[in-house]
């Protein structure tokens, strides 16, 4: 039987887990940067038209708050068998356990399952500017729905946490401009 494990949100895990969790707490992720980097043609996105989705980059000096989920043993193979089948379909990225902050209880940590970016793989964006990453996302639809819903829910979940990143604010204002511009 699989071991409980944490496994660490910071995009759409954050509001969509899609998985059986017995506990979900506020975590710091250190050592990474949440950024709009991976070309998605699995979800929001197509391989014609490919959208972007947030990954974790590495980045000395920099954090990233999100969601830990405490898996339960019972739940942990079903668990971990989704979450690779949904994180690591298109090889982008790796699956490595580091070390979480629960902020909601600064002295404890514990080792998450986290999702980290490939900075060699060929979906890699890291290299767009804010105004490329804005139009794309305007504009992209994938199977999951569309673009412009994946990075409005995970500013609402910023929100929610209390957590501000300016690049990302910044995209949700730039989209919807972009957005209003097109339905004219």
């Amino acid at each position: 039987m699989a071991e409980e494990f944490w496994v660490f949100g910071y995009g759409s895990l954050m509001w969509n887990p899609g998985f059986d969790h017995a506990e979900r707490v506020r975590a710091r992720l250190d050592g990474y940067q949440r950024s709009f980097c991976l070309a998605s043609v699995r979800y929001r996105g197509t391989r014609e038209y490919p959208g972007l989705v947030l990954a974790l980059e590495p980045k000395e000096q920099a954090s990233c708050t999100g969601v830990a989920f405490r898996v339960s043993r019972d739940k942990a193979e079903e668990a971990l068998r989704y979450l690779r089948e949904r994180e690591l379909g298109t090889a982008s990225y790796f699956e490595r356990r580091l070390p979480l902050t629960l902020t909601d209880h600064p002295q404890e940590s514990v080792h998450a399952i986290c999702y980290v970016m490939d900075i060699e793989h060929e979906q890699y964006r890291g290299h767009l500017n804010q105004e490329k990453r804005a139009e794309i996302i305007a504009r992209a639809i994938g199977p999951a729905g569309s673009n412009r819903e994946y990075l409005f829910k995970t500013v609402e979940n910023l929100r929610y946490l209390d957590v501000k990143e300016p690049a990302i604010h910044w995209l949700a204002e730039r989209v919807t401009e972009l957005s209003a511009k097109e339905e004219r």
